[in-house]
């Protein structure tokens, strides 16, 4: 096992020549970063407002092909004020996985819901459209006054689905939104992780009411922090913009705030970062799937799986994964690559498992417990010179 384990690190170093230690996904700055920052500085513009928050949101939009784009602190705020427009109220349910990152669970608890975790698919590790449909089909109902999809054990309204693009790789999210439609539930895409990832040939958070992005330092591209709303309703967008900006309505003088708004918006400084990346990001692109197509051809000559782009998508192969045949051999993976300088980690511990939200209903996440005892994210940056 050693030597197996010695010659997987050896190849990543041959990867990232003369890096030590390798981190899993740092941030990389080739561009115009220190030039827009310091025209913030210069002009005075480090608050949300600035001409750097509308040209990333621009960015963005025309990248995704999205029509609106609204900037926001992070991806976190993005995913609670989705939530927020999509209509769930205090003690609502939404559905999600629970092999995710624990900021798709909070969102929703910071939102007033209350999280559903359901399986994923083994190939895409997002949901599975089959698992949500024999979910509903056993625990849920259709209120015949309301319309509204309400779950048989609790009494609570579902009234919102955010399936996750893990890694990057694209979930069935066309099979997910048609189950939701067949129970009048809205779908908020969680695409945090899979900017430049495309499903079908149409870009990952543009299929639902409603998705969106995280600029996080370990991104594919980085603003420092900071998220995106993205959605193709004119009317959600504006009214996103208004309470992100703590619903003042507009006055050159009068505060005066019309509904119970939140000051979520990105400052100007941290949009000149992404309007810097997004400049790069077609290259940074072409690396991270050249590293990616690396790791493929090197691990189809050995007995452990790399997780592959599923059919019908293009991922952007943000964290590269593999998958041990048991959890033994990935931890002792885990204790060796760490401690001779190589950064890897494991899938996230099931939002489910977590102290905080063990009470939730479930599915079983038979497949979730399969893979994140098994599962190991490498370094999967862009290298440059």
């Amino acid at each position: 096992m050693l030597e197996a384990h010695t010659k997987i690190i050896d190849f990543i170093r041959s990867l990232y020549p003369g890096i030590h230690p390798v981190p899993l996904h740092a941030p990389v700055f080739l561009g115009n970063e220190k030039k827009y920052l310091e025209d913030c500085i210069n002009t005075t513009f480090v608050s949300y407002v600035g001409k750097y928050v509308t040209q990333f949101e621009e960015q963005i939009a025309t990248f995704t092909g999205a029509r609106y784009a609204v900037a926001m602190m992070n991806g976190t705020t993005a995913l609670q004020i989705a939530l927020h427009l999509a209509g769930v109220e205090r003690g609502n349910e939404v559905i999600t996985q629970a092999l995710s990152f624990v900021a798709t669970a909070n969102a929703i608890s910071h939102a007033g819901g209350i999280p559903v975790f359901i399986d994923v698919d083994t190939d895409t590790l997002g949901m599975s459209p089959e698992k949500l449909r024999v979910w509903l089909e056993l625990n849920s109902k259709i209120d015949e006054k309301t319309g509204q999809c309400i779950n048989k054990t609790s009494g609570n309204t579902i009234s919102a689905i955010i399936p996750m693009h893990t890694f990057g790789h694209p979930c069935r999210i066309v099979e997910i939104i048609e189950v939701a439609d067949e129970y009048g539930i809205q779908v908020i895409e969680d695409a945090a992780e899979s900017l430049g990832s495309y499903y079908r040939g149409k870009h990952t958070g543009t299929f639902g009411l409603l998705g969106i992005l995280s600029f996080n330092g370990n991104k594919t591209i980085t603003a420092g922090g900071g998220g995106m709303l993205i959605t193709d309703n004119e009317q959600l967008a504006s009214h996103a913009k208004h309470i992100t900006t703590t619903a003042k309505v507009p006055h050159p003088w009068e505060f005066v705030h019309d509904e119970i708004g939140y000051n979520y918006r990105m400052t100007n400084v941290n949009a000149a970062i992404g309007v810097a990346q997004m400049e790069k990001i077609d290259s940074y692109l072409e690396i991270k799937r050249e590293i990616a197509g690396q790791y493929l051809k090197y691990f189809n000559e050995t007995d452990i799986e790399f997780v592959h782009e599923p059919k019908d998508s293009k991922s952007n192969y943000w964290l590269s994964a593999i998958v041990f045949s048991n959890q033994a051999e990935r931890d002792a993976f885990l204790k060796y690559s760490n401690e001779t300088g190589v950064m890897t980690r494991p899938g996230w511990t099931l939002l489910s498992d977590l102290g905080i939200y063990k009470h939730s209903q479930t599915d079983g996440l038979k497949n979730s417990r399969a893979v994140v005892s098994r599962i190991v994210n490498l370094p999967s940056g862009v290298r440059h010179d």
